[in-house]
Parts: C-alpha cells; structure tokens; sequence
C-alpha cells in the first residue's frame, strides 16, 4: 500500500485552547481525519473541518481507548486511505507525549508527516499556577522529568542522585500515581524534605487547583484533598514565588461555572469576556436567530427607506436583517435619505455605524419604554412615519404607543427568534452551573423549557441567576426564577459586571 496522504502530529497545547499555534489550527482545519487525546481540549474540534472524521484513542489512568501499537497502526492507515491526518495530542507531541513513537512508525511505513511543537505543560502549567520554572536567583535551570515511568521496565532509568542534587526546578507529569514515592527519593537521596513544592492539576483551565507544600508533606496533603489526575508536580524553591505572582488562580471569576444563554452566533463576544475573568464558561444557548417567515415585507420596506421619517433598530440582529435586505435590492447606506435613524443600545449603534449610518437617536435607557418618551418629548411622533424592523416576538407597546400619539407605524418582521433545541450533556452542565446569565426575555423562556421542572428546581437551589435589563428581569419574575442581580446598563459589558459583582457577594 502506497500512502497518499500525510499525518500532522499537532500539538494541542496545555489546555487552554488560547494557547493552541496558528499552524495546529490551520492544519486542523485541513485535515480529513483527526485522531485526538483525552487531554486535547475538546473545543479544539470546533476548527476541524465540516465533515472530518473524529477519532478519539484518549489514554486515561488505567483506561486505554486504544493501545499505542494500535495508535500507530490507525495512523498509517488512514494515511494509506488517502487521507490526510491531524493527530491531536496535548502539550507537545515530543514532551512525553510518545509522539517520537508515532513519528517512527510513520517513517517505517514511508508516511509523510509532519511535526507541529505545541506550548509544553512543563511551562505553561506552572505558569498559570504563578510559578516561573527559573528565574534569576532561584534557578538557572529546569528539568523535565516522568512521574510514571513504562510499567514493562525492570529498571527505573531516573537518575534519582542526580535529581535530588539538581540546582533547579523539576517538573514531574503524570505527578500524582507515584507522589509520594517520587518525592520520598528525591528526599531518601539528598533533597532538603523543606524544599517547596507544588501539584497543579488541570493546569491552565478554570477548573485549575493548586496545592503548595514542603516535598515532606505534599503527598499527605494531596491525599487528603483527593486529588485527581491530571496533574504536574514541581519541585523547587521557584514554588514561594506563587505568593505575589498567582494571577490566574486570583480572576474574579476564576472557577465559576457561568452559563451563557445568548444565541451561538452571539455568545462568543460574552463567552470572551467572562473567559478572561478566569470564569469557566458553559455555552447553552436558548435561543436562534432565523430569517423572517416571508421576507417580502422587509424587502419592500428596505426599498423605499426614504420614504419614512424614523427608521428604528432595535438590535444587532434587526440592523444585520436590514441591511441584507437593502444589499439584495442592490442599495446602500444613501438609500436612507432624510429618514433619521434610532438605535437602542451602544451595540445595534456600533453596528449601524459600521454601515455607515450614525445613529440620530439613541436613549439613555435601553428600552422601548425610554425610547417612547424620548420621542414624545421631542415631538417627533404626531404626523411621522415610522419604520420597526423587529423580532417576531418583539412587545407590542412602542407600535401601540406610537400609534396613539398619532404617528403611521409600519412594522416588519426583520428576523425570528425561535427555541434552540438543547444539548442533553450542556442541559446537565447547565443545572449544575453557578450563575445563569440571561440577555433577553426569549431565552428566558426557552433555557427554563428546555431545563424542565426538576433540573430547573435544582438551578434555583444552588445559582444566581442575572438579568441583563428590566424587561429581562420581569420575565424571569413571572416564570418563578429569581433576580440576583440586574445588568446597570442593557449592555453585555454591563452584564458581565454583574456577573463579577454576583461572583463576589458569593465569597463573602
């Protein structure tokens, strides 16, 4: 069999997929077949390719999806098929992650690869936790070293003198099956038993814990916490630096388990933002965001802009609608004319202004209600004509009020907002989450329909759930939820505020 395809040996860095390589992600997105590890981050298949195959061989203590013979094998024959491969391994491929095992096997059989370093734990795990693996003073130096050697071995190939003699730091991976054996001797063979130490399991995640001790009493400490794999071990007097340099165990929502419910193409900005704040973030959105059920009328109104005294654009999705609409009539932002425009909200604002359009009118509150009495207020409804390009699901009372004072209202239907069907592990996750965020009154509805009762009761138990705005916070009070917090502002960078304050009456 003459291979015709090529395997990718990526890394897939420590696990924060902020840390994966441009050149991983490129490949990852090119390749036919990807074949990945239990400590490659999950949300790293988000950049394979649309109808890549997805092969998991994860190895976990104990537990072996597939042995390493048969790793190779898979490899070599996927390559055989043609295909071209992105074998997906954490940290990096050459750093104990037997990638040089791989690498061989495909060299045997003539297979093209190549090798994608990826940013190593022995670094970046320690950093997160605070912790320099050198630094001047402290050490010169580091050392790499396994915590679990090959079983089939008679002979341990640990040079246990020489470590224990070391000038510098060691890192252990794998630290936590053999710990108290290793620590016992680095100190049975010269180490002071006071030297600082570390374990850092799920390092460079939210859900990353560190435990500080001496090399003499790190184990019993470990062991009374429970602590689990995966974990690195560092040993070195770098280790009483974590004190004053721990900045990512130290975010204001550091191990939060946050929900976001926004609508997929909407999270992401949220997510980014609550990321950053070391929160860990659970994506479950309630809602979609779909084209209206006839776009005739949107289409129509899209050509005669012009002709309207107020165009008003309630959000980022209305102005998106809008404007796809005047590009299929072939117009542009000059298609407006005199109509003034009114945007509610800093973010459906920013968005007309992308297009070109400075919005005229933008209230202070960002709410209908605000709206209306800004308009009344500058006698702008009497005798005008008025465009909403709104949700479906979009409340009735500015169109009636506006009406009332004597203005023609044409509304149109500019997209839906329908129920997103849920993610039965997300649901899960979602139940057991800390704090539910909520930034409008569909999703209210469809994250609480979508929980069901019993899940639903749980939530109510043990999280906070915030709202972005009033309207939001009224719904949530007739469904039964309770409002821990109401965003200042209906904005996300309100809301994500809120959140931080939420997250920090929870510690007091």
């Amino acid at each position: 069999m003459t291979p015709t395809g090529s395997v990718w040996l990526v890394g897939a860095g420590p696990g924060d997929p902020g840390l994966f390589t441009l050149r991983g992600r490129e490949l990852l997105g090119r390749a036919a077949a990807v074949v990945f590890d239990h400590l490659a981050n999950p949300s790293l298949l988000d950049f394979a390719a649309p109808g890549a195959e997805l092969i998991y061989v994860g190895k976990q203590a104990g537990r072996h999806s597939l042995k390493q013979d048969e790793i190779n094998e898979l490899l070599v024959r996927l390559a055989g098929e043609g295909k071209n491969v992105c074998r997906l391994k954490g940290g990096d491929p050459f750093i104990f992650g037997r990638g040089g095992e791989e690498a061989l096997a495909l060299a045997e059989h003539g297979v093209p690869f190549e090798i994608v370093p990826g940013i190593s734990a022995a670094s970046a795990v320690p950093a997160y936790a605070g912790v320099p693996v050198t630094h001047r003073g402290f050490a010169a130096c580091f050392g790499a070293v396994t915590g679990h050697e090959d079983p089939t071995k008679e002979t341990s190939d640990l040079d246990w003198p020489s470590l224990a003699a070391w000038q510098g730091t060691l890192v252990f991976f794998m630290g936590v099956k053999n710990l108290a054996e290793n620590l016992g001797q680095l100190i049975a063979h010269g180490l002071a038993p006071d030297t600082p130490a570390a374990l850092i399991r799920n390092g460079t995640l939210p859900s990353q814990r560190t435990i500080v001790g001496a090399a003499s009493d790190l184990a019993a400490k470990a062991a009374a916490a429970g602590f689990a794999p995966p974990a690195l071990l560092v040993v070195g007097k770098v280790v009483a630096l974590r004190d004053r340099i721990n900045w990512f165990e130290t975010r204001p929502l550091f191990g939060r388990k946050v929900v976001v419910t926004r609508a997929r193409q909407q999270a992401s900005e949220m997510s980014a933002r609550l990321a950053a704040l070391g929160a860990d973030v659970i994506e479950m959105p309630a809602i979609r965001i779909a084209p209206p059920a006839d776009a005739a009328p949107l289409d129509a109104a899209a050509a005669r802009l012009a002709s309207y005294d107020w165009v008003v654009l309630t959000s980022v999705n209305g102005v998106d609608a809008l404007f796809a609409a005047m590009g299929r009539a072939g117009k542009d932002a000059r298609s407006f004319g005199a109509a003034r425009v009114c945007a509610i909200g800093p973010a459906t604002a920013e968005r007309l202004a992308l297009h070109g359009i400075c919005a005229d009118l933008v209230p202070e509150k960002f709410v209908a209600e605000e709206l209306l009495a800004e308009l009344l207020r500058r006698n702008e409804a009497a005798g005008k004509k008025f465009l909403l390009a709104r949700a479906d699901i979009a409340r009735p009372m500015l169109r009636d009020e506006l009406q009332k004072a004597g203005a023609t209202v044409e509304e149109v239907e500019a997209y839906r907002t329908l129920a997103e069907a849920p993610d039965p592990a997300r649901r899960d996750d979602a139940a057991g989450a800390e704090i539910v965020t909520f930034a409008s009154s569909g999703a209210v509805r469809n994250f609480a329909a979508a929980l069901g009762p019993e899940r639903l009761a749980r939530l109510r138990e043990r999280a906070r759930l915030v709202s972005i705005g009033p309207v939001t916070s009224q719904t949530m009070n007739e469904l039964g939820l309770p409002v821990a917090a109401e965003a200042a502002r209906s904005t996300i960078p309100a809301l994500v505020d809120a959140v931080v304050n939420t997250a920090k009456e929870m510690q007091r």
